[in-house]
C-alpha cells in the first residue's frame, strides 16, 4: 500500500508558474481571504487534526476498497484495511503521531480507530459496493480555461455507465449532510470538478453526488451546461478578486463559525493577531494543492 501525496502529476518545479485554482484553495477564498493567504502565499504549516486525519484513512479504505473481487467488497473486509491504512499514513507522515501523543495506554487511538470503522461501516447502507466497478478513483483532473487559469483538483470517483457513456462524478464526506438552504454551497467542489471534465471530455457530468457518512445522507444534482458556464464565470470572477488582493496586500480576514477550526486564529486580526509579513514575491498560485482538500474538518 502507498499513501498518495497531493501534488500534480507531471509538474516540473523549476517550471514558470501557472495561475491554478483547486476546489480547496477557492473555498478557502470564500470563505477567508486571509484564511487562503496564510494556507497559499504564506504556507503556513498546519497540524494535523484527529476529524480531518480519519477524513484520510476513510477515503482512503473506500479508495481501496474497490481493489477486492465485487464479492469481497463487505463491511469486515472494508473495516479490517483501516488498522493497516492508518499505520502506513503513519510511517508516511509521522507528525499525525501528535494526535496521540498523550495517549499512554492506547486507549484513545483505539476509540478513535473504532470511530473511523463506523463511518466506513455507513457507507453500506448507502451503497452496495459489490454492484459498482468505478471507471476512476482518486483521478487528477486538470484544464485550462480560455483565460489562462488552471483548474485543478482530485475526484474521489468517477463512475461511467456502460450503456450511455452518462458520468457519474462521486465524492465522500466524513462529516454531517448541510442544513437545509446550505446544499447549493456544498455542491461547488462537484460544479467545479463537472466544470473540469466537460471541459476536458466534451460531455457534462450526468450526476454529481455527496456521500455524507457522518449523517449518513446523499445529495445528488444533475448539472447541464448552463449551471458549468455560471461556474466558470464565478471563478473568472474569484481569481480576479484573488489577482486584486494579490496586489493590494489587501487579505482580509472574514470571521464565521468556521473560525473554531482554523489553526491560525493567534495571527489573525479578528482574534487580535498580526499576520507575518507577506513575502518578498508573492503569487496568486495554487502550485501544488497543499494543504490537501481533507485538511478541514468541515469538509472532510
Amino acid at each position: 500500500m502507498t499513501i498518495r501525496t497531493r501534488t500534480a502529476p507531471g509538474d516540473d518545479p523549476g517550471a514558470e508558474r501557472v495561475p491554478s485554482l483547486s476546489p480547496s484553495r477557492a473555498a478557502d477564498f470564500m470563505t477567508c481571504p486571509l484564511l487562503y493567504r496564510f494556507r497559499t502565499i504564506d504556507r503556513l504549516p498546519e497540524p494535523p487534526s484527529s476529524e480531518a486525519t480519519r477524513g484520510t484513512v476513510v477515503h482512503s479504505v473506500l479508495e481501496r476498497l474497490y481493489d477486492l473481487p465485487a464479492g469481497e467488497r463487505t463491511p469486515g473486509h472494508a473495516t479490517e484495511l483501516v488498522r493497516p491504512v492508518w499505520d502506513e499514513l503513519l510511517a508516511a507522515e509521522p507528525a499525525v503521531a501528535e494526535l496521540f501523543a498523550d495517549d499512554a495506554d492506547g486507549s484513545a487511538l483505539t476509540a478513535w480507530l473504532a470511530s473511523a470503522e463506523e463511518l466506513v461501516e455507513k457507507y453500506f447502507a448507502l451503497e452496495d459496493p459489490r454492484r459498482l466497478e468505478p471507471a476512476e478513483r482518486e483521478l487528477y483532473v486538470e484544464t485550462t480555461l480560455d483565460s489562462g487559469l488552471r483548474l485543478r483538483g482530485y475526484v474521489d470517483r468517477l463512475d461511467r455507465a456502460e450503456a450511455t457513456g452518462d458520468l457519474r462524478v462521486v465524492d465522500y464526506k466524513t462529516g454531517k449532510a448541510p442544513r437545509a438552504g446550505f446544499e447549493q454551497r456544498a455542491m461547488f467542489q462537484m460544479r467545479f470538478y463537472a466544470l473540469v471534465l466537460w471541459r476536458l471530455h466534451g460531455v457534462v457530468p450526468r450526476l454529481l453526488q455527496l456521500i455524507y457518512l457522518g449523517s449518513g445522507e446523499l445529495l445528488r444534482y444533475e448539472p447541464d451546461e448552463a449551471d458549468l458556464r455560471a461556474t466558470e464565470r464565478k471563478l473568472a470572477a474569484l481569481w480576479a478578486a484573488i489577482e486584486r488582493a494579490t496586489e493590494s496586500g489587501d487579505w482580509r480576514a472574514s470571521p464565521s463559525r468556521l473560525c473554531d477550526w482554523c489553526a491560525h486564529q493567534a495571527l489573525c486580526p479578528a482574534y487580535g493577531g498580526t499576520p507575518p509579513p507577506l513575502p518578498e514575491r508573492v503569487d496568486a498560485v495554487d502550485d501544488d494543492e497543499a494543504p490537501s482538500p481533507r485538511t478541514s474538518p468541515v469538509d472532510a
